[in-house]
């Protein structure tokens, strides 16, 4: 039977020496988590992995920085959302152009310019990701750039799309080990890598093999991946202060 001095989340815990590292439950049902000798509400620490592009505990911050992880989901998402569109040639549209902006400012520049910011504030795996997938699209933007000369480089049509292909099985590689760093998160961030990976993967197999039914599939997962992507944005913003309903999230492990 757990102490009944437990149920206020906000009451100091004695030892207070303790390092942070020092993790234990406490309640009745485990509900609490005493962390550095202050009680949080485990579910509060969980709900928004996803928002805050952190696998590990999420610990509350100490800093008066706000969250950028939010601005670099919503980047992301626009963009593989849009891209899948055209891939999956809905509306009838079959050439990314329009993307290209958006692509190289918004998924691009400031999903970069996120991922920074994320170092600031300590998260290592949110500064990986947003950097290295702002990247991505500016790179994205400079191969659909004509000025860039990148497509008129190559002798045929054929040579093009299979140095696309092996770009693109370079990030499905680099996706999947990102995607095994959150296992032990919740089932909407983890299911959003594991997508991406899937994305790339088609993306991949449509370029070496110029079928257009694994493309439009490859835009299909990616449609549900940009959703998926807003979805985890939504979770990093989202609160009792501006919103009627907050996210409830599954956690995969219970350690």
């Amino acid at each position: 039977m757990a102490d009944s001095s437990i149920c206020d989340p906000n009451e100091s815990i004695p030892n207070h020496d303790k390092p942070v590292s020092n993790i234990q439950e406490a309640g009745k049902g485990k509900e609490f988590i005493i962390i550095g000798g202050k009680m949080y509400y485990k579910h509060e620490l969980m709900h928004a992995f996803g928002g805050t592009l952190n696998p590990g505990l999420a610990l509350p911050q100490v800093n008066k920085f706000g969250n950028p992880a939010p601005i670099g989901l919503a980047g992301f998402a626009m963009v593989t959302f849009l891209l899948g569109m055209y891939n999956a040639q809905a509306m009838g549209v079959n050439h990314p152009n329009a993307l290209i902006g958006i692509a190289a400012f918004y998924g691009g520049l400031i999903q970069f310019l996120a991922g920074c910011w994320e170092m600031v504030i300590g998260n290592t795996f949110g500064a990986t990701a947003l950097t290295s997938y702002g990247a991505f699209w500016i790179s994205y933007a400079a191969i659909n750039v004509e000025a860039f000369g990148i497509t008129a480089a190559y002798k045929d049509e054929t040579e093009f799309n299979n140095a696309m292909g092996l770009l693109l099985l370079s990030w499905a590689i680099y996706t999947a080990i990102l995607s095994m760093l959150t296992l032990k998160s919740t089932l909407a961030f983890c299911l959003l890598l594991w997508l991406v990976t899937l994305t790339y993967c088609l993306l991949c197999a449509g370029s070496f093999t110029q079928n257009v039914n694994v493309t439009r599939a490859a835009g299909i997962v990616g449609v549900i991946t940009g959703l998926l992507a807003f979805y985890n944005a939504f979770a990093g913003v989202v609160n009792k202060q501006n919103s009627y309903f907050t996210v409830y999230s599954i956690p995969l492990t219970k350690d």
